[in-house]
């Protein structure tokens, strides 16, 4: 595969320095660590290895050509910065394996890389041809283009409706169906030609591309996203320090749903009602950093658009629970 550049200028973090300011002061003393559970190509690493001279940064990616990316660029903070291929929901794992109990600071970009949206034989972009592949590691796992030929229309209708909220899935679900029947699908120019057929013209000048809600629903069902970070988000609170900060960059309402009630649940009391004392295993576990959802201003959107949907929410543990390495 040839190479389009360093890291460095290939990607552009999102929010970069309201992240650090709200993780950064979980990361001031000496051995601190700090997870990137979606190291990606290394941008918002880079800026805690600048920003926090006392910390280590342990960067997860499923994406091995991310991984030696991001490790180029990161090289000259030494041992300071450790890259594992690894899927995010394992970070209790990662953890685990790194003889630490527990860590000061984590984040999760839950966005996909400018490195796989950029390189065309990854499939992930509509605006290119390319085989249908769609995975994060294209060393596991199934396709897209396995997805579209071997699913039951039922089964494709379901994830177009979930996980892209795709109004013309039944109509889109049909073609396919047609479609695979003479010959299966291959490549993303095909399925891009089919949808701008099969969505109305009328949505197609109001609603963007044609393709974006399928590819992203294509997308979701290959990596086993939602499910994945479902299992991500409970295991990085069961491994976050008292003291410590967690923080979410979701680019999609279901990620940011499964986000907004983990973080939610942890910062109520969960004393039964009518109890007229709180115990302290009924208390909140965390607190939340961010009044909702913050978004990237207008600037930063206007510089980067791939931002626009992106939505934070930070949170800090406040006691340690069962569930927790204590």
């Amino acid at each position: 595969m040839e190479s389009r550049g360093a890291a460095e200028q290939r990607h552009v973090p999102v929010l970069r320095d309201r992240i650090v300011s709200l993780l950064a002061p979980a990361l001031t003393e000496p051995g601190s660590v700090l997870v990137d559970g979606t190291l990606g190509m290394g941008g918002h690493a880079e800026a805690f290895l600048e920003a926090c001279p006392e910390a280590t940064v342990i960067g997860i990616d499923r994406d091995e050509e991310a991984l030696a990316l991001a490790g180029e660029r990161l090289a000259r903070f030494g041992t300071r910065f450790r890259g594992v291929h690894a899927v995010y929901d394992e970070i209790d794992t990662v953890v685990s394996d790194l003889g630490l109990r527990e860590v000061q600071a984590i984040l999760f970009d839950l966005g996909v890389s400018s490195l796989q949206l950029d390189e065309a034989d990854r499939g992930f972009a509509y605006a290119q041809d390319a085989p249908l592949d769609m995975r994060m590691d294209q060393g596991s796992g199934i396709t897209a283009a396995e997805v579209l030929n071997t699913y039951a229309p039922g089964e494709l209708l379901r994830i177009l409706r979930d996980y892209g909220e795709e109004r013309f899935a039944k109509r889109i679900v049909s073609a396919v169906v047609r479609e695979r029947e003479s010959e299966p699908f291959t490549r993303s120019a095909r399925l891009v030609d089919l949808l701008r057929q099969a969505v109305p013209a009328a949505s197609q000048r109001t609603g963007g591309h044609p393709a974006k809600r399928t590819f992203q629903a294509l997308r979701i069902e290959v990596n086993d996203e939602l499910g994945a970070w479902q299992r991500a988000v409970t295991g990085a609170i069961d491994v976050l320090a008292v003291g410590g900060r967690m923080a979410v960059l979701s680019y999609h309402s279901l990620e940011d749903r499964i986000t907004k009630r983990a973080l939610a649940a942890g910062a109520t009391s969960s004393t039964p009602p009518g109890m007229p004392v709180e115990l302290p295993e009924h208390a909140a576990y965390l607190r939340l950093l961010t009044r909702g959802a913050e978004e990237p201003s207008a600037s930063e959107q206007s510089m980067n658009p791939r931002s626009a949907s992106a939505r934070l929410r930070v949170a800090e543990r406040t006691r340690p629970t069962k569930g927790a390495r204590r």
